[in-house]
């Protein structure tokens, strides 16, 4: 959700990688869920966060300064403070001896154009829900510090999307996201998603299938991130179909993904567990697929469909009367 603008810079406004390890570091160290005495190591610890050794060392020296880890006389650091006598602990550098979480990505290894493309994308896509904006190409590469041209780059492929629109010699305008639009996307996706699941289903692996259910398991009854909304997604309504081979097919479906943004921000801004029913109409949907009963499985993707409209237009109609959240500045509403 795009509620702080500071939150939507990329890599060169962001924190440097080795700002961001010392910080990981320092909330599992006063937090203690790392062990007295734990050796810290630059390779290790490099392999763990997926960087080179360069941000890590500098990460160890800038806890070091702090008192928060000293030297010692073995290689590496320990976490103590200055003089302390410790025993050295020294055992294998995992998420778990630091008590980090086992799926967060400890550090963005993202480009800066993929950053900046997730980021206008996330603006736009939640503009769109709450009215008509125009989009200036100036202010938006001065707000993410790079040039215009790789603004409009993004904007071209955001286009693609469907979620901004330009003439020639006009302006980007994105939104708004009407009922009508929402329909009709809808009536899209259940013709051609079903007629694709039925095509694709012959050659979907079993294993493909299995690990989609382990995921939907995983966030049942749960509030779920933007991201792990949008994996669970993807899992039916597109990887699931990629098996038909017909790419025109595929182009024109994600075309047609507009009203998952309505589902998106309505989790974000009320911050509630995942629909029960999506869960369940999506392991009706994999249940089919595991008995080989290919035509329900299709029959069950059209039905989860029809009903996801019905859902979609009470959340755009709960999301009109919220106040609309802080929006990057290079966004101008019109209506």
């Amino acid at each position: 959700m795009v509620n702080d603008s500071d939150s939507l810079k990329v890599e060169a406004r962001a924190p440097a990688r080795y700002e961001t390890i010392r910080q990981v570091l320092e909330d599992a160290i006063a937090s203690r869920k790392v062990p007295h005495g734990l050796v810290l190591v630059e390779g290790p610890l490099a392999q763990l966060f997926g960087t080179s050794r360069v941000p890590v060392r500098q990460a160890l020296s800038l806890l070091h300064d702090q008192g928060l880890i000293t030297r010692f006389e073995g290689r590496g650091f320990i976490v103590a403070r200055q003089n302390e006598e410790v025993e050295p602990l020294r055992i294998a550098l995992t998420r778990s001896v630091l008590g980090l979480d086992q799926q967060r990505e400890l550090v963005d290894t993202r480009s800066t154009g993929e950053k900046l493309l997730q980021s206008l994308q996330e603006a736009l896509s939640t503009c769109m829900v709450f009215g008509h904006y125009q989009l200036n190409e100036a202010q938006a590469a001065e707000f993410y510090n790079v040039s215009r041209n790789s603004i409009r780059e993004s904007l071209m492929r955001l286009r693609d999307k469907g979620l901004v629109e330009k003439e020639p010699y006009s302006q980007w305008l994105a939104g708004p996201l009407t009922a009508r639009e929402i329909t009709d996307h809808y009536e899209i996706r259940a013709s051609l998603e079903s007629a694709a699941l039925r095509k694709a289903a012959p050659h979907l692996p079993q294993q493909q299938i299995l690990d989609n259910l382990q995921r939907l398991d995983q966030v049942e009854g749960k509030r779920v991130s933007s991201a792990e909304l949008e994996l669970v997604e993807d899992d039916l309504h597109l990887f699931c179909l990629e098996p038909a081979g017909n790419r025109t097919m595929m182009e024109i479906l994600r075309q047609s993904q507009s009203p998952l943004i309505v589902t998106r921000i309505f989790y974000e801004m009320l911050a509630i567990p995942i629909d029960d029913a999506i869960v369940k109409e999506h392991r009706l949907v994999y249940e089919m697929l595991l008995k080989g009963s290919w035509d329900l499985a299709a029959m069950g993707l059209r039905e989860h469909l029809e009903r996801s409209q019905i859902r979609t237009l009470q959340k755009l109609k709960v999301l009109s009367v919220l106040p609309v959240p802080e929006l990057p500045p290079y966004l101008l509403r019109l209506s």
